[in-house]
């Protein structure tokens, strides 16, 4: 959206204390694993835009608390599933050739948004080594969360949701839908249902200091009834957990993972393949 359009859509603008505010509001607390999907539009103008959002989450969670964020970088994929967009098949092979191998430090983020690619340039940030579905993290718990991000199955058992699974963690959708909650994507990995079935994809990594095209395993996943598992969710008995507020102008949602994973499991096998 453009930033004229925010600024009317804005009555009083938010500033790193007025966010800390609404984040302590809706009840995150200190030394919590915080799992953050967002829209910095959502919010209305911010005095410092994404770098307040993390400075005001940060402050917030103190010291012993841990910040995550996706970082995804879904480009470096194989071109033959370009659809957005789609790309001649002549250029497939030699994108597979030269595209430049992931690197957490240099590889951007696709579509993650102004808040998580710049969370991910702060000093101290660790992002997980998956060149598609990369995660980072700051805070006493980001290690265990962030290493040993297996390639194969990127959202599954070893990959940073199942540690923030472990850990008790909390998601906060700050002006986003159940569809930008990656979490769902691990009960998409545990869940049993008909239509789901393992495919094979392909990027570039760096292997004894060059960039190697290689292919893994995966389940096709599938994002496109999370709004509808959302709303079943929000109704159910688990939904009860979900603390609802405003941050700036953005509807937001506080729930704590395990709850929403354990939900969508059960939800998934039932709805899925039907």
């Amino acid at each position: 959206m453009p930033e004229g359009q925010v600024v009317q859509r804005t009555e009083k603008l938010a500033t790193v204390e007025s966010l800390q505010v609404d984040f302590k509001a809706l009840g995150i607390e200190k030394g919590m694993v915080l799992l953050v999907h967002s829209s910095l539009s959502a919010m209305g103008w911010i005095c410092g835009g994404p770098v307040a959002v993390i400075i005001a989450l940060q402050e917030v969670l103190g010291e012993t608390g841990t910040l995550v964020m996706p970082t995804h970088s879904t480009d470096l994929s194989d071109p033959s599933q370009w659809k957005n967009p789609p790309v001649p098949e002549s250029w497939w092979q030699t994108i597979r050739e030269t595209m430049p191998a992931y690197d957490p430090d240099l590889t951007p983020t696709r579509s993650m948004g102004k808040i998580a690619e710049t969370f991910r340039k702060q000093k101290a940030v660790l992002r997980s080594a998956h060149p598609q579905s990369s995660f980072c993290a700051r805070g006493p718990q980001a290690s265990d969360i962030v290493n040993n991000h297996a390639l194969a199955y990127g959202m599954g058992e070893n990959s940073p949701l199942a540690r923030i699974y472990d850990l008790h963690g909390f998601v906060l959708l700050l002006g986003v839908g159940h569809s930008s909650n990656t979490s769902i994507h691990l009960a998409e990995y545990r869940a049993d249902f008909s239509s789901k079935r393992v495919v094979e994809e392909g990027a570039p990594i760096l292997q004894a200091g060059s960039s190697t095209w290689t292919t893994f395993e995966n389940i096709d996943v599938d994002d496109s009834d999370f709004d509808r598992l959302g709303e079943d969710f929000s109704g159910s008995d688990a939904g009860k957990l979900v603390q609802h507020g405003k941050v700036g102008i953005a509807d937001c949602q506080l729930m704590p993972q395990r709850a929403v994973v354990d939900y969508a499991v059960n939800w998934l096998e039932k709805n899925r393949g039907k």
